[in-house]
């Protein structure tokens, strides 16, 4: 039987050269392996409260957006800077080499309101820990991180797990 990273292939040398690129589309274009993936991102949270699910850009979109129709909770996503109209808060995070920025709308969190973070991929964190702050300066509870991948040899699991916060992933990859 098909596991969740069976559906996941691997491009070698992408963006960059030493680099193996998990490329989660396949994963998307196959229906069982979609849904297996939404339901197994959804299983730890069976029976616990959740208001809003939060994507992060930009694959973190179509999976929160799954999970967010199947627990019947409003859909939130952090964008990179400059791509969300209205007003927004912002967060800078380190890249590899430089700094990135992204931005949640001033009124999409509630205080108190209990907070799932989604993404496809946990690498260093950084994104992850961005959209963390952002989510708690609105008063935002976080009750679980939840990813398809992790790559573990790049810390990111740790990060947040340092932060306080749980977090789940479907599947780990060795290297970069």
């Amino acid at each position: 039987m098909k596991q969740v990273q069976d559906y996941i292939r691997t491009i070698v040398d992408f963006p960059h050269e030493g680099i193996m690129f998990r490329d989660v589309t396949t994963l998307f274009a196959d229906p069982r392996g979609f849904r297996m993936a939404i339901d197994q991102m959804l299983h730890p949270y069976a029976g616990i409260a959740i208001d809003k699910v939060v994507g992060l850009e930009a694959r973190g979109f179509i999976l929160g957006g799954a999970i967010a129709h199947q627990l019947s909770v409003g859909f939130v996503p952090i964008r990179k800077k400059g791509k969300l109209p209205g007003t927004v808060i912002s967060q800078d995070y380190q890249l590899e080499y430089g700094e990135a920025i992204v931005e949640l709308h001033d009124d999409a969190i509630k205080p108190g309101e209990k907070v799932l973070v989604v993404d496809d991929l946990l690498a260093t964190g950084g994104t992850a820990e961005a959209g963390i702050k952002l989510i708690e300066r609105l008063g935002g509870e976080i009750v679980s991180c939840t990813f398809i991948i992790d790559l573990p040899e790049l810390g990111g699991r740790k990060r947040l797990e340092a932060l306080g916060k749980e977090v789940h992933a479907l599947c780990a990859f060795d290297g970069l």
